[in-house]
């Protein structure tokens, strides 16, 4: 019975057990695929797919015989009893391989390069998956999360691991071991709309530490001001209740540090408006000089 005190962390091999294929010997669960060998009886010789209730049926026999969680050593002793007690045949010699494993997926979706799903054959880390997803994205948030059943329960246990520490390997202990049922989640980092009258409008990325989300920082991000930008600015923000609010962002003296900088949160739009009299100051003085103007940085500079 050495193969019932294996954990699934370190399997044996059919080739260890029996010469035959490659697959790790791990606990049978529904819908894995076994391959029965009964010597001198071809009518019990065959693969069969384990049911949902964790059982499996062959010709001849009554009842059927519940192989879930059990190792193939002892499906074969299982399927020997069970012949021998339905009187179908005397000394049965009875093999069992695993053919292929259903049991045990494993997902990984979110900000990787390729999402998947596998099989937790072997010992399978978190690592291991990430490598098999094509790796991390460069969307890739700041934590993992990692879904698993409780004890077979409806309940689930959520796990975060810190992206950096565990690709950098300064922690061995987040590169956590897998067994089958976890969904892996790498959400993305939060983003953040700039638009109105900055240089390159568009989405960009929440950084971290959070602190260095400013109203300065997001308008350097974007390319700067606009050559007709308000003096003042608006952040749009949704709270957890659902209600949008529109925040004042005192734009002028923030660059003239009269007031101190503000910081932005994920999913906030920075809204800069345009300045109607800014235009026509622009208009009026090239009408009547031929110079034009721009804006950096807030300040208007003449050019000819």
């Amino acid at each position: 019975m050495a193969a019932a005190q294996q954990s699934a962390d370190k399997p044996i091999f059919n080739g260890e057990a029996s010469g035959g294929g490659a697959l790790p010997m791990q606990k049978i669960g529904p819908e894995d695929l076994v391959s029965i060998q009964v010597y001198d009886a071809p009518e019990f010789t065959r693969s069969v797919r384990v049911g949902a209730d964790g059982t499996i049926r062959l010709p001849m026999m009554k009842a059927p015989i519940r192989i879930q969680g059990l190792f193939p050593n002892e499906v074969e002793t299982a399927l020997t009893e069970a012949l021998q007690r339905e009187k179908l045949i005397v000394d049965p010699f009875v093999t069992v391989n695993i053919t292929e494993y259903h049991s045990r997926p494993i997902s990984l979706n979110g900000a990787v390069r390729s999402p998947v799903i596998f099989q937790a054959i072997g010992s399978v880390s978190l690592l291991d998956a990430i490598a098999r997803a094509g790796g991390v994205s460069d969307l890739a948030g700041p934590d993992i999360v990692i879904t698993r059943p409780n004890g077979g329960s409806v309940a689930v246990a959520v796990q975060r691991i810190p992206i950096k520490p565990l690709m950098e390997g300064l922690d061995p202990s987040l590169n956590i071991k897998l067994s089958g049922g976890e969904e892996i989640r790498v959400p993305e980092v939060g983003k953040m709309v700039i638009e109105g009258n900055v240089s390159r409008p568009g989405i960009y990325p929440v950084q971290e530490p959070a602190a260095r989300n400013t109203v300065m920082t997001a308008i350097a991000q974007a390319g700067g001001l606009s050559q007709y930008a308000e003096h003042k600015a608006y952040i749009i923000r949704t709270d957890d209740q659902g209600q949008t609010h529109m925040i004042d962002v005192p734009l002028w003296e923030i660059i003239n540090r009269r007031k101190a900088d503000m910081i932005l949160q994920a999913h906030d739009t920075l809204q800069i408006p345009d300045s109607p009299k800014r235009r026509i100051m622009q208009t009026t003085i090239q009408s009547a000089t031929g110079v034009g103007t721009s804006v950096g940085s807030g300040i208007i500079l003449l050019h000819h």
